[in-house]
Parts: structure tokens; C-alpha cells; sequence
């Protein structure tokens, strides 16, 4: 959604760099650039106009004329901005004191809360909770029985005592919901309301109604994303008309300009709380500003990766498997390769979780032309091999590689191309296991080193060049005798030749479990 609008924003910062010092008129082209950037974003006028004043005042300021770099100073400030903007600090559920905690979903029809609904659901249910989905949408065709069946994906209970298709009070739904959640020990409702096509005084008075029945602890407002501008003007008329205490932006994943995500807060004063950026279950998470700017910018959205690992990785697994690489590149088999590949797989979209790589956006077109389907051919081919095959590729001859291919459906060429990528993968996966870092960068400190510190090693080992001078190979050696002695003087009876305590020393404990 905000590729066109990073684009933009890196060709900005892209002139900036090399300037040793910004003059006025730099940054009133930069701001002029990124003014125009943001329109083209279809982001609300009040918000292009608040962001550029602040950007504009803070580059003319000493954080930038005292600075060493000024251009990574006016991208600092453009990042704080656009976090400031986007509504500052993550915005976190309120639950009420005295369960259930209510959490009401408004917004226009299609906007998606019926599918939101079960997301943050199985959100809610991933975070400890025990949430019920109530179907008070009752006059859309088969909204009920969609939810039903969203609920059932989900992996959450639902309560739906009317049919709906017209029939049914959603007022009286939601009163009921409560006691049936407390009698059943629901800690959380998510009522899901009915929609129009456009605000209207119906769709306002019965969103009242349900408010004043069941007095919800949050009411969020679904905001379809793709609609751009008028997702602003929506949301300040149900603001005014009913109110909602935060903002969920649904279809994130779209191709539209991104103006909403970078107005609703600013316009409306009431913060985006969660994102849905896709059509599965689980793509859906809480908005965080920060992250989302980064993105924007181009610095990818590491923490967001990582919580993913941690949510799919089990920790156990993780040490089993850094244990058996540890033992030598042997024991890690296809078989090890394909249950890393599917927890992997299990993350979400291999081109989402590549665009959270800071970096990454240089080769956006690459990450977005990627076939998914290629981890299941690679699947298919590991789960054609047998056992012994799995184990030990080296077996694997051309007749082999013949059979593989025609039982997962490829060339004998894909085949080949696999088994030697795998030996690759394996070689430096057990390297970086035993603390000999990535190939061509150097080891971790205490861990071992790479090729540079080898080499390094080598040199040290060869000694210092003698010169060809004798005179001067005479007073070098004369020299490093008179040093040699200063050393053993210097250390005395309670020290030694490197100047540290004799043997009474006593290390601190903290650094015992670093000696051998």
C-alpha cells in the first residue's frame, strides 16, 4: 500500500545525501517533495500541512546545522513525524475491572468487520482470553451465518440466537450476550453490528442503541483502507455522531495510496489500534507506529519479524536444533530442512516477511514477483526422497534424481539444484552454529572467527619483518631487550610480565563463568 509513497520519499533522501551541510533552500525543496509525496498519497490536506510545518521547523533548528550528517538528521526527523502523525505510543485494550470486558465493531458494510471479528478474536484467544463473537448484524443477508463460520475458523465460540436476514432485535442480542457470557465465563464480547452503504440517521440511532444497552469498555471503527479520503470523512462522522474510542484498518494489503492510515488519527484524534493486512485468520495484528513508519521509510520492521519467530518457533525445538547443528554439518538432514521450511512457512507470506528486512525495499519488485508456490515444490521433492535419501543426500545418484522428479512432478535439474543447495545451507548453518559467523565476515567476539580473523592469525603468527639494514636490525633488537626488561621490572614481586596482580588476584564472580 505505501510502496509508491516510499518510492517517492527515498528519492527525496537520495538527493540529501553527500551534502555536508543543508542550506534553507534544501530543505524547502525537501519539504516540497515530500509535501507533494504525501498528496499523492491522498493524505488528508490538515495532516500534510501539520507534518510539513513540524519537519520544516525542526531541519531549520540546530538538530540539523550542528549535525554531522545532515541528511540522516532531516530522515530522523521525517521518521519521528510520520510516527507522531500515524498517533504516536501503541494503543493498548482497555478490559474492564469486572469481567466481560465489551468490545464493540462499527463501521460502513464491506468495510470487513464480520471476517475482523474472528480475527481479533483468535487474536484475543492467542493472548490467554476467552472471547465470544455476537451476531448483532441482523438485517445484512447471511451476516449471522457468516460470522458463525468465521467463528468456527477461528477456533472461538459464538452467540447468534437470531437468524438475522431481517428478523431479530440486535439490541436485545447484545443484552443477552453479556449474561450468557457470564454464566458461561466469557472474559471478552465482540459485538458485531450491522453496516450501511453510507452514514445515515438508521445506521447512527441503532449503533446508540447497542452502545447505551451494553455499554462497551472500547468501540472500534472498522476503516476500510482502500477508500482512501472518504475513510476520513466517515469516521469524523461517526465520531461525531456516536463516537469510538479507536480505529482498526481493515484490507492494509491493498494497492490503494495509504491516505488513510496517515489522516484517521490526526483528523480524528483517536488512534489505529489494529491492522488487517490480508484474508487469512492471521494476518492481523496491534498497529504500531513506530514499526509502521520504518516501513514507510524503507528500515524494515524487525520487532514485527521477530514476534512472528517467537510465535511459531517453539524455544525447545530452537536449542535442539542449534545443538545437532553444534555436533557437525552431518547431523542436520532434509529432513531437519523441510520442518525448518514449513515453521517458516507457517509465518505468513514469504514476500511480507522479506519486505520486514530493513533494506529490502530496493528489491521490492523481486520480493513481490516471488512464487510462493516454490516451498511446496521444494516439499514436494524432500517428501519424494526416501528415509535413507533424507538422511544422507550423498546417495542421491542420477537414477535417484530421476525417480525424485517424477514423483514430485519436476525436472531431474530442480532436483540436482536442490541437494546442492542444501549442502550449502548446511555447510554454513553449522558454521554460524559453531561460532564461526557468516562466511566472509568475522566470528562474534568469544565465539570464533571467520575467514578475516584467520588470516589476521596467519599474519600475527609470520612476526614483524626483520630489516635488511644490520645497523637498525641492531638497535631493534637492542630495543626489544630494553623492553623485555622494563616489563619484568614493572610487574614486581606481586605482579607479572603483563602488568596485572600476582596469584593472590581474585577475579570478580561475574567473570569467573567466562574463564575455562
Amino acid at each position: 500500500m505505501f510502496d509508491t509513497l516510499s518510492d517517492r520519499l527515498a528519492a527525496t533522501f537520495k538527493n540529501l545525501r553527500g551534502k555536508g551541510r543543508l542550506s534553507e533552500a534544501d530543505i524547502d525543496a525537501t519539504a516540497r517533495d515530500i509535501r507533494i509525496a504525501l498528496l499523492e498519497a491522498d493524505v488528508a490536506l490538515p495532516a500534510v500541512r501539520a507534518f510539513i510545518k513540524q519537519v520544516k521547523e525542526r531541519a531549520l533548528g540546530a538538530e540539523v546545522s550542528q549535525a554531522l550528517n545532515p541528511a540522516q538528521q532531516v530522515i530522523k526527523i521525517v521518521n519521528e513525524e510520520l510516527v507522531t502523525i500515524l498517533g504516536g505510543d501503541t494503543r493498548r485494550l482497555r478490559f474492564a475491572k469486572q469481567p466481560p470486558t465489551v468490545i464493540m465493531l462499527a463501521g460502513l458494510q464491506g468495510a470487513g468487520k464480520t471476517t475482523l471479528a474472528g480475527k481479533l478474536g483468535q487474536w484475543l484467544q492467542k493472548q490467554g482470553h476467552t472471547p465470544l463473537l455476537v451476531a448483532c448484524d441482523l438485517q445484512r443477508p447471511n451476516a449471522v451465518n457468516q460470522l458463525s463460520v468465521v467463528a468456527e475458523r477461528a477456533g472461538v465460540a459464538v452467540f447468534a440466537p437470531e437468524p438475522g436476514n431481517g428478523v431479530g432485535d440486535p439490541v436485545k442480542v447484545a443484552q443477552d450476550s453479556l449474561e450468557y457470557a457470564k454464566s458461561q465465563q466469557y472474559d471478552i464480547v465482540v459485538v458485531d453490528t450491522a453496516g450501511r452503504l453510507g452514514i445515515d440517521q438508521e445506521m447512527m440511532q441503532q449503533a446508540a442503541d447497542i452502545r447505551d444497552a451494553v455499554h462497551p469498555d472500547e468501540i472500534l471503527f472498522v476503516v476500510d483502507a482502500m477508500i482512501g479520503q472518504d475513510a476520513v470523512n466517515t469516521a469524523e462522522a461517526f465520531r461525531d455522531g456516536v463516537g469510538f474510542d479507536g480505529v482498526v484498518l481493515s484490507k492494509l494489503d491493498g494497492d490503494a495510496r495509504g491516505g488513510a492510515a496517515l489522516s484517521i488519527a490526526h483528523v480524528t484524534g483517536k488512534q489505529i489500534m489494529f491492522a488487517s493486512n490480508g484474508e487469512k485468520l492471521d494476518d492481523f495484528d496491534a498497529f504500531h507506529p513506530d514499526r509502521m513508519a520504518s516501513r514507510i521509510l524503507g528500515m524494515g520492521d524487525m520487532l514485527s519479524l521477530i514476534e512472528k519467530a517467537e510465535q511459531t518457533f517453539s524455544q525447545a525445538e530452537a536449542e535442539k536444533m542449534a545443538a545437532k547443528l553444534a555436533k557437525g554439518p552431518k547431523e542436520f538432514t532434509l529432513d531437519d530442512f523441510l520442518q525448518q521450511m514449513e515453521q517458516v512457512r507457517k509465518m505468513g507470506s514469504l514476500s511480507k516477511l522479506l519486505g520486514m528486512l530493513p533494506g529490502m525495499g530496493q528489491i521490492k519488485d523481486q520480493i513481490n514477483n516471488l512464487d510462493e508456490r516454490d516451498v511446496d515444490r521444494t516439499a514436494a521433492i524432500i517428501k519424494s526422497m526416501t528415509p535413507g535419501e533424507r538422511a544422507d543426500p550423498h546417495i542421491i545418484n542420477g537414477s535417484r534424481r530421476a525417480r525424485i522428479a517424477k514423483g514430485s512432478g519436476v525436472e531431474v535439474s530442480a532436483v540436482k539444484s536442490l541437494v546442492e543447495r542444501f549442502f550449502d545451507a548446511r555447510k554454513m548453518m553449522s558454521r554460524m552454529a559453531q561460532g564461526g559467523g557468516m562466511p566472509g565476515m568475522p566470528g562474534m567476539p568469544g565465539m570464533g572467527g571467520g575467514p578475516g580473523r584467520q588470516k589476521k592469525q596467519q599474519k600475527q603468527a609470520k612476526g614483524k619483518r626483520q630489516s635488511g639494514n644490520p645497523m637498525k636490525r641492531k638497535a631493534d633488537a637492542a630495543a626489544a631487550a630494553a623492553r623485555r626488561e622494563q616489563q619484568a621490572q614493572g610487574a614486581g614481586e606481586d605482579g607479572n610480565a603483563f602488568g596485572m596482580p600476582g596469584e593472590d588476584f581474585e577475579l570478580p564472580d561475574e567473570f569467573k563463568k567466562f574463564m575455562g
